[in-house]
């Protein structure tokens, strides 16, 4: 029996399957090193985290930019596709680019437009701490968060790197629990108040 193997598609494949309406938002796909791979639906406590973060980042980077005009300007983008050089378009949660929504116009932000990827994790921690990790790492992204919401904690990667086998991850991981804050790359002026990352059930 012959081994099945599965299409691959390079990224300007993919924009035309796009283009040409083979797929929509609706299909929840992302590029994975050049696979079609299904994303996990987002359960409430991740629907809500991410509204939370994308709410703070905004007000807290506005702030910066407001009180010193001369800082670097940065753009929130959430769940909205990023270019990798390895064929790959993911969709994090949360993206901190560089400039304006209107430098995004052309393309999608390549590694070099990047400050912050950040992945929110509930059913998709282990492929967030694995694939994922090494996808951005491999791609040159300077900080990898990952909002880990079983643990309540926030994961921070730093310091992208390849290994003697090949293999890519960062060499930095620091955790930052629900009770404490976090500096935000490129803003360490900012402190995001990790608190409200994880809110408790309003039963509770």
């Amino acid at each position: 029996m012959n081994a099945v193997t599965p299409k691959r598609f390079a990224i300007a494949e993919y924009h035309q399957l796009i283009e040409l309406g083979f797929l929509t938002e609706g299909d929840r796909i992302e590029l994975i090193r050049e696979e079609l791979i299904q994303m996990t639906a987002k359960g409430t406590p991740h629907t809500v985290c991410s509204s939370i973060l994308c709410r703070q980042l905004d007000r807290l980077l506005g702030d910066v930019w407001r009180q010193a005009a001369s800082r670097l300007r940065a753009v929130i983008r959430g769940q909205d596709p990023i270019t990798l050089p390895n064929q790959s378009e993911p969709e994090p949660d949360v993206v901190i680019a560089k400039g304006r929504d209107e430098d995004y116009l052309a393309h999608h932000p390549y590694p070099e437009d990047i400050l912050l990827v950040i992945e929110i994790s509930d059913k998709t921690i282990d492929y967030d701490q694995t694939i994922k990790l090494s996808l951005y790492a491999e791609a040159g992204i300077c900080h990898y968060w990952i909002v880990n919401l079983p643990a309540r904690q926030l994961e921070r990667h730093s310091q992208p790197y390849q290994n003697a086998q090949n293999k890519f991850s960062y060499l930095s991981k620091q955790i930052s629990l629900s009770n404490q804050s976090a500096a935000i790359p490129g803003f360490e002026d900012a402190l995001l108040d990790l608190s409200r990352l994880f809110p408790k059930d309003a039963s509770e």
